[in-house]
């Protein structure tokens, strides 16, 4: 009922979207089921409020006649087909994200000659949820990809990634006019063949918070209320006794190749973000300001203790522990394996794996900014 609800409430709003006027459009909305905006009572009561408060606002727009569901969700749907006919489809496993765009990258890519309709993908679950679906089209073809655009909904228990940090705000984005506009994403490689590249489309980086990403993940589901605060707390007394913290040496540059910063320091966490003011692990405001690096030194753990809650405001910048800079392109090295984590998802890099780059790309994932 829950999910067949927020269908119809989004369905309606694309009906009346101004987006792309002139053109077909087709939306796909890819949904996880278990994401905390629908599973927790409280959160899915107030996004109750919001889509009803956007759908009175978006009924004074014109009803479009060349909008309705894309194909690829109406042959998704595994039951009666109410939810395929409002355009959503309910992931059923990690993978499956990703596996609807492809399939609608394939309904483009044989429509191409025939069929000039702009297909709208709208993301709602969380950080993963949209990292699964942005992989597929940011590896697709430029001349697919400018037949697209994306719409991440703040719907999980961890939302950084999304366009807006409240449902209101990214509902927004279909009632009133707006631009296409390219993101950024991060790419991390190794030295190791076959391992990577990892993308990112927020936060990427290694080190603390990679293991807690790891831990979340390992115990969701196992343990009751907010498990990443929980591992945040655990990881200030344990990190370091499981995963050694050596010196990683740190080479950064900018656009034209020209090194900006290096240095070589043990470091508890080194993050890049797509830009500055970024959060990541529900709004830890590790990257407060314009710039979109971040690494904290090593430190004893009375100091860790002291500090651990500045992550949340952002006040950490101004300790000596934080080492923040701009830059396009990192390389790091170590001496011993270290956590990395991509928007939620991690992975463990060896020293064979170093040294490990993480680059912001071009902007190529469309998106979707008010005018």
């Amino acid at each position: 009922m829950i999910l067949r609800d927020f269908a119809r409430d989004v369905a309606e709003l694309c009906f009346h979207t101004p987006l792309v006027p002139g053109r077909p459009l087709r939306w796909t909305i890819i949904a996880n089921p278990t994401a905390g905006g629908f599973t927790i009572r409280s959160r899915w009561k107030k996004h109750r409020i919001a889509l009803k408060n956007a759908r009175e606002i978006a009924g004074k727009n014109p009803r479009r006649d060349n909008a309705g569901p894309s194909r690829t969700a109406r042959e998704e749907d595994r039951g009666s087909g109410d939810l395929g006919n409002l355009g959503l489809v309910p992931t059923r496993g990690p993978g499956h994200g990703g596996g609807i765009v492809k399939a609608l990258l394939d309904e483009v890519r044989a429509g191409a000659d025939t069929d000039s309709s702009f297909h709208l993908v709208i993301t709602a679950g969380g950080d993963g949820t949209s990292l699964e679906a942005l992989i597929p089209l940011f590896e697709a073809p430029p001349v697919l990809r400018s037949r697209f655009a994306v719409l991440r909904l703040p719907m999980g228990t961890g939302n950084d990634g999304a366009d807006a940090g409240e449902l209101d705000r990214a509902l927004e984005l279909l009632i009133f006019p707006t631009r296409i506009e390219g993101a950024r994403a991060l790419r991390l490689t190794t030295r190791t063949p076959g391992k990577g590249p990892f993308l990112a489309f927020n936060i990427l980086s290694v080190g603390l918070d990679a293991f807690v990403t790891h831990m979340t993940n390992k115990m969701k589901g196992k343990l009751p209320g907010d498990s990443y605060k929980l591992w945040v707390d655990i990881a200030s007394l344990l990190y370091d006794r499981l995963y050694r913290v050596g010196p990683l040496e740190v080479s950064a540059f900018d656009g034209t190749g020209r090194m900006v910063k290096t240095f070589r320091e043990p470091l508890l966490l080194l993050a890049v973000g797509v830009s500055g003011r970024r959060t990541y692990g529900s709004h830890k405001h590790i990257l407060p300001d314009d710039r979109n690096v971040c690494g904290v030194k090593q430190m004893p753990l009375l100091r860790k203790v002291a500090l651990k809650g500045l992550f949340t405001t952002g006040g950490h910048i101004d300790k000596p522990e934080s080492i923040l800079f701009t830059a396009d392109r990192v390389e790091f090295r170590g001496e011993y394996p270290i956590l990395a984590q991509m928007d939620g998802e991690a992975v463990l890099l060896t020293p064979e794996d170093f040294p490990g780059t993480i680059e912001r790309t071009d902007p190529v994932i469309p998106i979707l900014k008010r005018i």
